[in-house]
């Protein structure tokens, strides 16, 4: 018995691809965040580890430069953290999307194989029943003659 294809299954692959992008793109997302995260603890740390004490005037100019440079990367590296937990949100909710587009066309293909199942053992069942029903009416044809 030739099994009847699942009308909808290029949509459910292209919602599968959807979703498989929409992972990736969340994965790359977290990637930069973490990234993001860990410069900008790095920038703290060096700010901190600037010496508090100067020797002179320009031990001093240095050590505010310093500062002054590490606290506006500190800046850019917050303003950049927060773009990309932003962006790692974003992509969150569109692989939730994508994935709630994709598990509703997958159920709709397990019911569809199911109702397959369920119609070749009904189709099973009826050829067995038909084949007992024949020989129990010609052991009691053979019976009779």
């Amino acid at each position: 018995m030739m099994a009847r294809a699942f009308a909808l299954a290029g949509l459910l692959r292209l919602r599968q691809i959807e979703k498989e992008h929409a992972a990736s793109d969340l994965a790359a997302a977290n990637a930069l965040r973490r990234d993001a995260g860990e410069r900008q603890a790095r920038a703290i740390a060096a700010l901190h580890a600037v010496p508090a004490e100067a020797t002179d005037a320009g031990t001093l100019f240095a050590m505010a430069a310093a500062r002054a440079s590490s606290r506006s990367m500190l800046a850019d590296l917050t303003a950049l953290a927060a773009e990309a937990e932003a962006e790692a949100a974003a992509a969150r909710e569109a692989f939730t999307e994508a994935k709630k587009r994709a598990v509703g066309l997958e159920k709709l293909e397990t019911r569809h194989r199911e109702q397959l199942v369920a119609g070749d053992l009904s189709a099973e069942q009826a050829a067995i029943d038909e084949i007992a029903t024949g020989a129990w009416q010609r052991a009691r044809e053979g019976g009779e003659a």
